[in-house]
């Protein structure tokens, strides 16, 4: 019998509120394991979040994706990545809301292209390289 999720429920628990880079990291991390691995889909093993789920509302799930994946973006501004590495992840959730607007094809897309993992990956790349200090072994 397969689990429903995979994802410990207390993760979303204690989430730190300071300004440190530490804990925008955990932030971050947070919101894209929200937004791209809630629950997986039985039978085909793939992890969606609620980056899927909220686009199967027409429009209005694709705006509120967007904006959720737009926070990942304001904390890695405020992180200090460079400008080219902000048009990157915005061409990311960009893409991600105009694929998301196309029926059917946009919902399968979602599962596929995983925006908010592919800007989590470039803020890691940063982090690693400039404060490597916050550097998590994964488990």
């Amino acid at each position: 019998m397969a689990t429903a999720s995979r994802i410990d429920p207390g993760a979303f628990d204690a989430l730190p509120l300071d300004k440190g880079i530490v804990a925008s990291r955990r932030r971050i991390e947070a919101m894209e394991a929200l937004l791209e691995r809630v629950v997986v889909l039985p039978g085909l093993n793939r992890p969606i979040g609620l980056d899927v789920i909220l686009g199967l509302v027409p429009v209005v799930g694709d705006i509120a994706a967007a904006a959720l994946g737009s926070y990942i973006i304001w904390e890695a501004r405020n992180l200090g990545l460079s400008r080219f590495q902000m048009m990157r992840m915005m061409g990311n959730v960009g893409f991600d809301a105009v694929l998301g607007f196309v029926p059917f094809i946009g919902d399968a897309a979602d599962v596929l292209f995983r925006s908010n993992t592919r800007n989590l990956r470039i803020i890691r790349k940063h982090l690693d390289k400039h404060h490597p200090s916050t550097v998590t072994v994964e488990g």
